[in-house]
């Protein structure tokens, strides 16, 4: 398990490219037949990628967690952007096509992801924060996730959220995980640029074809930078930096967040006009 030290604004400022890429990019996380996973100390986020191939993977207990079992004071939101797949919680099998969520509350002890097909395997997507309460395992599907439709093909952002674990979803002790969708002709998200320093947050981007790539932008808003990001690429993004990106073509994104509160409007908002 990879371990990400937080980094202050000012850090974040001096910092040259691959610096910026070593700090906030994590790569590689849909690799066939493992488990990768990137111990953020933003909220004490873990960010993951299983893929099961032939056989079911389990989800290890990581040394660093200092834990009988990797839920014991965790909770866990799983995505599933590949074919379909299962994953067993302590015994319950929860079934998920493309698209589909799983959350799993603190103290679930057994946890394996497989796929129904090893040459169209799922693709788990796993974000995970600590836990002060427990609360039920669940799946959601695409279509009960009610999903808010936003912006406008005049401005290139027109999309549709879909919110999972959330105050009116799947109830979480603090993680918050949803997804969006850009509609054809559209390549901005989270317009207008925003910040919540409550919570830290990370992206996953999806769906994107091998020869794009996103531009994601972060930083204060007077010091801006960009991260130039592949399929299947995340980034964390802490609480002080505004976040929000375009494509080279059409994608989706997995977004997530923890801690303060999970109040999905909670935001402070940037104008464009006023970045710099």
């Amino acid at each position: 398990m990879d371990i990400r030290f937080q980094k202050s604004s000012k850090e974040m400022s001096e910092m040259n490219t691959q610096q910026q890429r070593e700090n906030f990019l994590i790569p590689d996380l849909m690799v066939k037949g493992t488990v990768q996973l990137t111990y953020t100390h933003y909220d004490r986020m873990i960010v993951g990628g299983v893929v099961p191939a032939s056989s079911a993977i389990a989800l290890p207990n990581e040394d660093e967690l200092k834990a009988k079992y990797f839920l014991e004071r965790r909770e866990i939101g799983i995505i599933n952007v590949g074919g379909k797949g299962t994953v067993t919680a302590d015994g319950i099998a929860y079934e998920l096509e493309k698209l589909e969520c799983a959350y799993l509350g603190k103290g679930t002890k057994d946890v394996t992801f497989s796929s129904s097909s090893a040459g169209a395997p799922a693709m788990f997507y796993l974000l995970s924060v600590p836990a002060h309460q427990t609360y039920p395992n669940r799946k959601m599907t695409k279509e009960e996730a009610q999903p808010v439709h936003l912006g406008d093909s005049v401005t290139s952002n027109k999309r549709t959220i879909y919110k999972y674990i959330h105050n009116d979803g799947m109830m979480s002790c603090q993680l918050m995980m949803g997804l969006t969708t850009l509609a054809e002709g559209s390549v901005w998200n989270s317009v207008p640029p925003h910040t919540h320093t409550r919570r830290m947050e990370a992206y996953f981007y999806f769906d994107l074809d091998a020869a794009q790539r996103v531009m994601h932008f972060m930083g204060e808003p007077q010091e801006t930078r960009h991260l130039v990001i592949a399929n299947n690429e995340a980034v964390v993004s802490p609480p002080w930096s505004m976040h929000f990106g375009v494509g080279t073509a059409n994608y989706g994104f997995i977004w997530g967040m923890a801690g303060e509160n999970k109040e999905f409007t909670d935001m402070d908002q940037v104008a464009v006009a006023n970045l710099k």
